[in-house]
C-alpha cells in the first residue's frame, strides 16, 4: 500500500471527525462568541435531543431500513408525559384531580410511548412487508394525529421542578440531557459491537437472506430495532418538554430528518450493514456546529435549510461511490 493508498485510508476512517475540527475552528474564527462557555453548553444542550434520536435511527439504517416517525413519536409522548407531570397547583391541569406525580411517571410515560409507537412500525415492516419509509410515514402522520388529539391541540405546560431538572438541571457542570445523551450512546455503542442483537443488525442489513438462512430471526430483531429507536424518541420527547417547561402536539417537526442527516453525515450507509454510533454522534455535533454557527453569522434560516440539505446530498453521494468501489 503506498501513500496515497494509506491517505485515502486515513481519510475514510477519520475524515469525519476532521470536518468536525475544521468547522469549529472556522466558526470561532468567524464569531468570537462561538467558543464562550454559554454557546457551547447551548450547542451540546440542544444537540442532545437530535442525538438521542439519531443513534435510533442509526440501527433502524443500518439494518436497511429507515424512520420517519420520529418527531411525531417525540411530540406524542412530550404531550402524554407532561400531562402525568404538572405541577400540583396548576390550575389549567390536564387532570385536575391526579395529585402530583413523582417524576418517574412522567419518565416511564414517556418511554412506554415511544417504545409502543417503535412496535408498531417494528410489526409493520417485519410482519406485513410494506417498505419502512411506507409504514413509518404511515405512523408520522397518525402519531401527530393522536398527539393533537390527546392534548386536544394546546401544550401541556407548567411541570414539577423534578421534571425540569431532566431538560435543565446540572451535574457537576455538565446539563442533565447531555449526560444523557453520552449514556446512551455507550449502552447503544456496546449493545452495537457487543451483543449478538447488534450483530444480527449488520446481518440484517448486509443480507437479509444470508441471515435468515444462518439462523437469525429477521421480524422478531426487526420489531426489537425499531422498538429501541422508537423508545429513544420517547426519551428526546421527555428532555424537549422538560427543558421547555411544556409538551407540545407541534413539537420535533423534522426532527426525523435533522436525525436521519445526522447519522448519514456519521457515514451510516442507506445501502444497509456500515454504520456506527460514533459516527452518529460526530453527525449530530457537526449539524448542532453548522446550526449554532450559522445562527450566530445571521444567516437566513431558508439558507440554512439548502446547506443542511445540500451536505446530506453531499454524504449520501460520498457512500454511494465509496460501495460502489467496494464492489
Amino acid at each position: 500500500m503506498d501513500g496515497k493508498d494509506n491517505i485515502k485510508q486515513f481519510f475514510g476512517k477519520y475524515g469525519i471527525y476532521l470536518v468536525l475540527v475544521v468547522m469549529i475552528i472556522v466558526m470561532s474564527f468567524m464569531s468570537p462568541v462561538f467558543l464562550s462557555q454559554d454557546n457551547l453548553l447551548n450547542v451540546i444542550r440542544q444537540v442532545s435531543v437530535i442525538g438521542l434520536i439519531s443513534l435510533g435511527v442509526t440501527l433502524v439504517i443500518i439494518s436497511k431500513g429507515i424512520d420517519l416517525s420520529s418527531g411525531s413519536t417525540l411530540a406524542l409522548a412530550a404531550v402524554m408525559a407532561a400531562s402525568v407531570g404538572q405541577a400540583g397547583d396548576w390550575a389549567a391541569k390536564m387532570y385536575p384531580s391526579l395529585p402530583e406525580m413523582p417524576v418517574i411517571v412522567p419518565i416511564l410515560a414517556a418511554l412506554a410511548v415511544g417504545t409502543l409507537v417503535g412496535a408498531v412500525n417494528g410489526l409493520l415492516v417485519a410482519k406485513t412487508g410494506i417498505p419502512a419509509f411506507i409504514a413509518t410515514l404511515g405512523t408520522y402522520v397518525s402519531v401527530r394525529g393522536l398527539a393533537l388529539l390527546y392534548s386536544d391541540g394546546r401544550p401541556v405546560s407548567t411541570l414539577t421542578a423534578s421534571y425540569q431538572f431532566i431538560g435543565q438541571g446540572y451535574v457537576f457542570g455538565i446539563p442533565v440531557p447531555v449526560i444523557l445523551f453520552l449514556a446512551l450512546a455507550l449502552v447503544t455503542w456496546v449493545m452495537l459491537n457487543h451483543t449478538k442483537f447488534g450483530k444480527n443488525i449488520y446481518a440484517i442489513g448486509g443480507n437479509v437472506v444470508a441471515a435468515e438462512v444462518s439462523g437469525v430471526n429477521v421480524h422478531r430483531n426487526l420489531v426489537k430495532i425499531y422498538m429501541y429507536a422508537g423508545m429513544l424518541a420517547g426519551l428526546a420527547g421527555l428532555v424537549l418538554s422538560a427543558r421547555l417547561n411544556t409538551g407540545q402536539p407541534g413539537m420535533g417537526v423534522a426532527y426525523e430528518l435533522d436525525a436521519i442527516a445526522a447519522t448519514t453525515i456519521g457515514g451510516t450507509s442507506h445501502s444497509g450493514g456500515i454504520g456506527t454510533i460514533q459516527g452518529a454522534v460526530v453527525g449530530a455535533l457537526i449539524l448542532g456546529v453548522l446550526n449554532n454557527g450559522l445562527n450566530l453569522l445571521g444567516v437566513s434560516a431558508y439558507w440554512q435549510q439548502i446547506i443542511k440539505g445540500a451536505i446530506i446530498v453531499a454524504a449520501v453521494v460520498i457512500d454511494m461511490r465509496k460501495n460502489a468501489k467496494k464492489k
